[in-house]
């Protein structure tokens, strides 16, 4: 695909559509016939929905179908005539507004995260700083009561926004920003990249909706990007710039988008994204440096996330190695199991959420009360420690983020447990990777805050608030390889704090199945390029390890959203099949001259979003392939009632009369529909001529070629329809479209049972 977002995979969200009817028995039946096998995890949740348009899936909140983008440039009478037509200041103007977007981007998600940033250390700060205070005071139901209640009253905002403005914490995004910043301050273990990514998309989405007449954004310039190529690239300049700011990582948000959130890449779009995630960064650092002074609040000084591990010691030797492999092989393990579990709790939340909003509010409180009497309770199990007295900051801390709170003790001793429970995540993060502090934390304190985050990390993802993966995996790697690092420290000379680091990297690959990306950004993160070699080390081990068990978490919640994603490479059974085995009928086709009524019929009775035209004796000496028309065209073509009343060619007519930006992808849901057209009988009896508007360049592949290549040159090209035709002459001169639905494992082995699926 010319570059699907995501949704990740941004818009691979979007891409499937069925060339025929769907019934409940079929759906079943393309579901049902899977083997076990073939699947890491059992079925998508959409087994026994029914849909007669396309195949459906789980957008957000709702189950509704979803249909392919249009990536492939239609190159009909009409696109030739007004690329002819343009000059060469009107294509400045289009290169120059796609950089000027890019510059907004980066300029609106910077903001976004700084503000996420901050409003969260407030929020927290002023939460944590009131629990202390009671506790100081032993007044410790109290601050049990105010800790618990501020948790619940934040996560019941959250849902509330999500369960009922925003259920798919889509739109404008903004209430997905205040959904995150009450989600996280309320002491969920959840991270701001989930939100900040999706906030940086609708950003983009915003800005490439090509103009709108409701708000007389009508200039010109903007209807250059009413098309989805345009919108797809800035969609995932804004997902790179989500990354960016969620970790001030400018570079790993580039290779993010390209290793996760995009299955087609090109040269351009990479610049136009370094340049997205630069303004991003250069916003950053301007606001960090205004908070340097102070007047950013409470937490603000370190709200931004960075963990600075440079000051320790990184020379490592052969035992060093052999405690990063054994850290890796158990972080790919770990990271599989994780998966594993939060497949199960995202099918289990389903049914839960699907019977209204108060369930899922009720849900969040339950969660909300279950993570506030972990953070509050566990630590009265911790002994107190003494403070060290080598120390440049105040032990045990007061009125600020830091590594020693007090909690119940006396003065002179802090509670190690207390120091990451009572904290935001991002502080709790700093805290494992402080580096030059082995004995901080001990030992059985470590044990029981990597089993707590590591469990809320399974049962808080999917319930109805935004939230991100990545903070609760690196939460939970950080203590493992924290404390891996305190049970190898007689054979070890690594800090346990960059131990901390690499077994964050090892959670990671083993949950989220990244390499280059994560590396980057966890150099990113922590500043310490010499760490390196172990980091990719670590990544390539654990991700080897875990996709063994299972597939990547990503991968896992597009199948069990039904979203039909294509893997880059084809599956082993394909080789196996050729192109005609997985075409289903009947094809409906057009002659290059229709008569209405059967254009009309055809829309009302498919959901065909793509028809092929077949010229005819006498407008041609023999049956031929004319192209394929597309849906949206031919509603725009009937509503403007071009017709004729002999079967003769008016292409020149339709090219006066129409301009290519009449054809034009509308935005969001704005488009032509059916209901629209006001079609009289004797109309139904006129003829249109469908050349003008006709994609007369095709990709086309012979009926014999294999399945596997079929879905590669599918996938690699960006496609919604690939056209079939016959090996022979004599026949039909096409056999029929495939589409993104035929290439899905469901649909081919539906239809070859005898296919073995692993072979």
């Amino acid at each position: 695909m010319d570059q699907e977002n995501i949704v990740n995979h941004i818009d691979d969200v979007h891409d499937i559509e069925n060339e025929g009817l769907l019934d409940r028995k079929g759906i079943d039946r393309y579901w049902s016939e899977v083997s076990d096998k073939n699947m890491t995890y059992t079925e998508p949740l959409l087994v026994k929905r029914t849909n007669t348009t396309s195949q459906i899936a789980i957008i957000g909140a709702n189950v509704c179908p979803i249909e392919s983008l249009d990536y492939e440039i239609i190159e009909n009478e009409l696109f030739k005539q007004d690329w002819r037509s343009r000059k060469k200041v009107q294509i400045f103007q289009y290169v120059l507004l796609k950089w000027a977007f890019a510059l907004l981007i980066g300029l609106g998600t910077g903001l976004v995260g700084f503000f996420n940033n901050i409003a969260v250390e407030n929020i927290s700060g002023f939460k944590l700083l009131l629990t202390s205070d009671l506790m100081s005071k032993h007044k410790y139901f109290k601050a049990f009561a105010a800790y618990a209640g501020c948790n619940i009253v934040l996560a019941v905002a959250a849902a509330a926004l999500c369960a009922f403005i925003a259920p798919a914490a889509a739109g404008s995004g903004i209430p997905e920003i205040f959904g995150s910043i009450l989600g996280v301050s309320a002491g969920f273990v959840v991270g701001k990249e989930g939100p900040m990514v999706h906030t940086g998309a609708c950003i983009a989405n915003l800005l490439g909706q090509g103009g709108s007449r409701k708000y007389h954004l009508t200039w010109t310039w903007l209807r250059y990007f009413k098309n989805d190529r345009d919108r797809r690239d800035m969609i995932t300049c804004g997902a790179a710039a989500g990354v960016a700011a969620a970790f001030r990582a400018p570079v790993g948000g580039v290779l993010f988008a390209l290793e996760e959130a995009a299955s087609w890449w090109r040269s351009a779009l990479l610049w136009r994204t370094f340049f997205t995630t630069a303004v991003v960064a250069i916003v950053l650092r301007a606001f960090i440096q205004y908070c340097t002074t102070g007047k950013c609040g409470l937490f603000g000084e370190g709200g931004l996330i960075m963990y600075d591990v440079s000051s320790a010691k990184t020379t490592y030797s052969g035992s060093d190695i052999l405690a990063v492999i054994f850290l890796g092989t158990i972080g790919g393990v770990l990271g599989s199991i994780y998966n594993y579990f939060v497949d199960k709790v995202l099918r289990t939340y389903s049914i839960i959420n699907e019977r209204g909003a108060a369930f899922k509010i009720l849900l969040v409180i339950i969660i909300s009360s279950l993570t506030s009497c972990c953070s509050f309770g566990l630590p009265w199990f911790a002994k107190c420690i003494a403070c060290p007295t080598d120390l440049t900051v105040s032990c045990p801390t007061v009125g600020e983020s830091g590594n020693y709170k007090s909690f119940q003790c006396s003065s002179g001793y802090y509670n190690d447990l207390a120091s990451l429970f009572l904290n935001t995540n991002d502080d709790a993060i700093r805290n494992l990777f402080s580096t030059s502090t082995t004995k901080e934390f001990h030992i059985s304190s470590l044990f029981i805050f990597f089993g707590a985050v590591y469990c809320l990390g399974i049962i808080t993802y999917g319930i109805a608030i935004p939230s991100g993966l990545f903070i609760p995996v690196i939460l939970a790697g950080a203590c493992y390889g924290r404390l891996v690092g305190r049970l190898f420290e007689s054979m070890s000379t690594l800090d346990t704090g960059l131990f901390a680091l690499l077994g964050a990297a090892s959670f990671l690959g083993g949950t989220m199945r990244m390499t280059v990306s994560l590396c980057i950004i966890l150099l990113e993160l922590t500043n310490d390029l010499q760490l390196l070699p172990l980091v990719m080390l670590v990544l390539l081990i654990s991700k080897t390890v875990a996709d063994n068990f299972n597939k990547g978490v990503y991968d896992q919640i597009l199948k069990i959203k039904g979203l039909p994603y294509m893997e880059a490479h084809a599956e082993p059974y394909m080789r196996h099949l050729v192109a005609r085995d997985v075409i289903t009928g009947p094809l409906v086709a057009f002659s290059g001259i229709e008569k209405v009524g059967n254009i009309l019929h055809a829309l009302k009775t498919t959901g065909h979003n793509g028809f092929p035209v077949i010229d005819e004796p006498p407008f041609s000496g023999a049956p031929e392939l004319c192209g394929i028309v597309l849906r949206s065209h031919l509603l725009v073509l009937l509503k403007r009632k071009n017709f004729s009343r002999d079967r003769v060619v008016t292409g020149d007519d339709i090219l006066q009369r129409f301009a290519a930006f009449d054809f034009a992808k509308a935005g969001s849901g704005k488009g032509i529909k059916l209901e629209d057209l006001d079609i009289e009988e004797e109309e139904m009896e006129m003829y249109v001529d469908l050349h003008p508007i006709t994609n007369s360049s095709p990709y086309t592949v012979v009926e014999t070629m294999s399945l596997a290549k079929a879905a590669i040159l599918f996938r690699q090209l960006g496609l919604r329809h690939m056209c079939v035709v016959p090996k022979s002459q004599g026949r039909p001169p096409i056999v029929g479209i495939l589409t993104r639905h035929d290439f899905m494992p469901e649909h081919i082995l539906g239809l070859n049972p005898h296919v073995m699926p692993d072979k």
